[in-house]
Parts: structure tokens; sequence; C-alpha cells
């Protein structure tokens, strides 16, 4: 539902309590927060107390939220709607949706009924560890007349069967791909499993390299993806993204959906690194767009998932099941594909977002973007890893030097919770997703979903990096990295505001800056931190216009 209001005419908003982060609740004056906020033309006219702003503005129309609160509107740094436009065409094999294998194997049964023989069953969001493993032999008994794709939630990795290997070409004696590895079983046969370089070659078409069988779903019905995504999204109270990997079919989709006004969540694009040339003989770089579509920069990899347990540690897993044949997991791009990936990126004066996990991943590109600060200086080019996850304090340091931005994942404590502990064991977990330690070393640390790898609901977000517990089994994880529940929603705001260069008019309730906000049904300052994630989101506004509205209570 989307309120249209007329722009020229000053709108004055009021509710209980407005977190307005001029600074940590306070103006700089030490002036109390706002009861209201004027808003004209998609901006914050002006803030202050309600009886002034309606003696500035007299006649103009009052909406008033009552008891709500009211915050900047959400912003996740790193999300996928492109891939989300996709996935919400197939089944959806969450925990959530199938919490058994045997439930998934029934869902994609079902679905392959519908199908047309020799037609591709797709799935996505699978968890081995909550459903429980799954291999190509029961997707063969599943489906044994369709070829079957079944995508886990880190999306570094997926299960195929029988029929899938065939369409796909790979057969026992086919060597993997660079970067990449297929799954075998304990006698060394292949179980299906497509890992890294493997899968993205086949379902990612940002940074695939080759030609993929899938056929891809037409512009139609991606649209269709895109707005149930758009509209979820706007339900959990985000009003802005960045998509982070970005293929020139995915901006014809976003582009189509703004021409025809459909597009109302603000978003970012982080170009996939394999179409960035194209993009640059075009005269596309960082900035271009406005403040509804633009691109924020480019993308590039470099090892695996968090999730997925195939990041590159410096140190092996903690459990001997993960990791690989080496336990350290993989480096999906080399060392001199990287350096010349980031050399490119930076002497166009263009940012770059590389994606690196484990410590050692982060270590090699911090290599390569101090090279290329020595090769061509540019100061206040700022570059980003995407998840950044596990640090130490000579890592933190160094990207403080050179003020390179964080985007770690908000969600994952509360996701995975003590599955991490198990994986990387607790003594790394205190340094993973490591919010506490960015904002005390003075890095800019932005917020992240990385959805469909982990949840989108920005709030769940804010509650994991209060509580860092499991929240369905209560773990610990890594609790000497829990922020506040105010640096939290800076994190979610202004920190990913940051992180695609827009902190100057996006991410407070203040004069001049974008009107996007978030109703919330409890003040998540003061709320229940282990409630933070059920905080109902009331209504959600983009640039001044109602995008979501919560049904009548």
């Amino acid at each position: 539902m989307t309120d249209v209001t007329d722009e020229t005419t000053p709108v004055l908003y009021r509710a209980a309590r407005i977190v307005s982060q001029r600074t940590d609740g306070t103006g700089a004056d030490g002036a109390p927060e706002p009861e209201g906020f004027a808003v004209a033309d998609g901006r914050i006219r002006a803030t202050g107390g309600f009886a002034a702003l309606r003696d500035r503005f007299p006649g103009a129309p009052e909406v008033d939220f009552g008891d709500a609160t009211v915050i900047p509107g959400l912003n996740d740094a790193h999300i996928h709607l492109a891939m989300a436009a996709t996935d919400l065409l197939h089944l959806d094999l969450s925990a959530a949706a199938v919490a058994t294998a045997d439930a998934l194997l029934a869902t994609v049964t079902a679905e392959a009924a519908r199908t047309a023989p020799g037609e591709w069953v797709r799935g996505s969001r699978y968890d081995d560890v909550k459903t429980g493993r799954i291999t190509r032999h029961e997707l063969d008994r599943a489906a044994p007349a369709h070829p079957v794709l079944v995508v886990h939630v880190a999306g570094h990795w997926g299960v195929v069967n029988s029929a899938a290997l065939r369409a796909l070409g790979i057969d026992e004696d086919t060597p993997a791909p660079d970067g990449g590895d297929f799954g075998r079983d304990a006698d060394g046969r292949l179980d299906g499993r497509l890992i890294e370089r493997a899968l993205m070659n086949v379902v990612y078409p940002a940074t695939a390299r080759g030609d993929s069988p899938l056929a891809p779903s037409s512009p139609e019905d991606r649209l269709r993806g895109l707005l149930r995504a758009q509209e979820l999204w706007h339900a959990a109270g985000l009003t802005s993204i960045c998509d982070a990997l970005i293929a020139p079919d995915d901006v014809a989709l976003l582009r189509t959906a703004r021409d025809r006004g459909l597009l109302t969540l603000r978003t970012g694009m982080l170009l996939s690194i394999d179409h960035y040339a194209k993009a640059r003989a075009l005269g596309v770089g960082s900035g271009f767009g406005d403040d509804l579509l633009r691109f924020v920069g480019v993308k590039a990899f470099l090892d695996g998932a968090i999730g997925g347990r195939t990041c590159l540690l410096a140190e092996p897993y903690a459990d001997p099941e993960c990791g690989g044949a080496d336990g350290h997991g993989l480096q999906t791009t080399s060392t001199e594909e990287l350096f010349a990936q980031v050399r490119e990126v930076h002497a166009a004066g263009d940012r770059i977002g590389v994606h690196a996990n484990g410590d050692a991943a982060i270590r090699l590109v911090l290599d390569a973007f101090e090279a290329a600060q020595r090769e061509l200086p540019r100061p206040g080019l700022r570059h980003r890893i995407e998840h950044c996850t596990l640090i130490d304090d000579p890592i933190l340091a160094r990207m403080k030097a050179l003020d390179a931005i964080a985007v770690p994942f908000a969600g994952y404590a509360g996701y995975h919770g003590g599955a991490l502990n198990t994986w990387y064991g607790p003594e790394r977990t205190e340094r993973m997703f490591a919010h506490r330690s960015f904002l005390d070393a003075g890095v800019t640390v932005a917020g992240s979903s990385d959805y469909p790898c982990g949840p989108y609901e920005p709030l769940l977000g804010l509650q994991s990096m209060v509580t860092r517990e499991g929240i369905e089994d209560g773990a610990k994880v890594g609790p000497a990295q829990r922020v506040t529940a105010a640096e939290a929603l800076r994190i979610f705001t202004l920190g990913s505001a940051e992180a695609e260069g827009t902190a100057h008019h996006k991410g407070r309730i203040a004069a001049g800056h974008l009107a996007d906000f978030t109703v919330l049904g409890e003040n998540p300052l003061t709320a229940d931190p282990y409630g933070i994630a059920a905080i109902p989101v009331r209504a959600t506004y983009v640039g001044g216009r109602r995008v979501h509205e919560e049904a009548a209570r």
C-alpha cells in the first residue's frame, strides 16, 4: 500500500519517540530528540518541537503515530535483490519451510510432478545443519525424471541429482574448475555437491564463467519476484539496500521496475567484476545514478562462505569435517587475479568491495588495497571488505589506516547459534562479525543480512548484534562482540549509508536528509534485547511516501 502526498505541501509527523541520530540521542547542543518533523519534496524540511513546527508551517496536514517509535529508515548494505527475484520463483527449501530432509524431498517430488519431464526443479536456502543432509542419491529417488538443483543457504554450494550432473556434463573424471570443487563420498564418488565456482558457474549469471544449461527466468517473471521481495523487505522496515552482485540483466530488471514506477526500495548496486570493463566503456562507475538507483561500486570474490564452511582460514577449522581437504577452506580467485582486479578498479577511481570471510583471505585483500594505494594514492577512495568475518588486531589497524569499510553479517550469530562454535571454535567466534571491535577501532561498519544467505529482517540483525546468542538454541557466540542497541541501529542506518557514500543525506531524521523512516511498535533502544526481532513494523516510508502499513490490529 502506498500513500502519495502532494510533495509541495509539507506534512508534519509526530510520535511518542523519534530517534533522530543527530548524535547518540541528543542534538549537538544537548537538545532533546525532536517531537516531530516536516517532510516536503521527499526530504525532511525541519525537525523540532511540534508546536514550533505548527507555527512554522500553518495549515500543514499532520500524521500522529501515537505511541510508536520512529527511526531512520533501515538500510541493508549487502543483500541480494536480483537473486531473490529469481529464488522467489522457485522452491523455498529453508528450515522454516521444510523442517526435515524428508519434508524437503517430498517438496521436490511434488514440484517434479508439476514440471514437464526433463525440465529443471530448483530450490534454495537449504540448511544441512537444521534440516539434515541430502545427496544426489536422495534427490534421484525424489525426482528421477528431472534435473534437480538445491542451493545451500550460504549460497556457495549446492546439491544436484544424477540427471543434473548429466545435464551439466559432469562425470567422475571431470576436473573441478579453478576455485571450486565437486563433493565426493567416502568411496571417492560424486555425491552431488557443487562447491564454490562449480556452483557459481551454473547458477549465478553475474559471476558465471561459461554458459549454464539453466534457462533464465523471463523478465516479467523476475519483475514479479522482485516486487514480492520488495514488499517483504519494506514490511521488515527496509527503505534502502545495496544489491551486492549485479549483472547487466539485473540492471535492466531494476531499470524496468523504476521506469514503470514500481521501484520503491532505494537500491545501490555492486557490479560483478566480470562485467566491469563494459560498464567502464559506457562511463558507468561508482556514484552513477541517483538516490533511487545507483552504482555503489564493483564486487569481487576471494574465498568461500561462513555457513558453507568454505572460507579461507589461516588455521584449520575446529570441526575436521569442514574446510575441504586441507581444513583451511578455499581461495576462489588467485592472488594475482585479485591484485589485478583491485588495481584496475582503484585506478579508475571506483570503489571495490571484495568478498572475504576468513582471516587469511582478509589479509590478502588488505595486501591488494595497500599495493593499489602505494602505486596510485587516491585519498578519500574507500574500498569495502564484504563480510570481513574473522579479524584480529593487526587486521583492524590496517583497515583503519586504509579507511576501509567492513560489511559483516548482522544476523549470523542469531541464525547459526552454537553451530558456529562447533565449526570455528569459541576463541575464533570472539573475533567473528566483530562489530564491537570495528567500532572501538574506529573502522566504519555497515549492517548486512546477505539474504538469501541469512535472514533479511534487520530487526533480527539488531537483536543478534546486541545479544550475540542463537535465537533457537540460546548459545553464546562471541559475546565480547556485543554492541548496544543504539550502536546496532546506527550500524544499520548511518553505517550502511557510509558504505554506499550517502551518509551526508541518509541515515538520520534531520533537515535536508531523505525522508526515509520506519515506524515501530516499540522503541528498540529500550526494549528487551531478546525481543527486538519481534517488534512490529507499523509502517515504512521512502521519500515521504508510505510503502508499507501494518494490517489493522
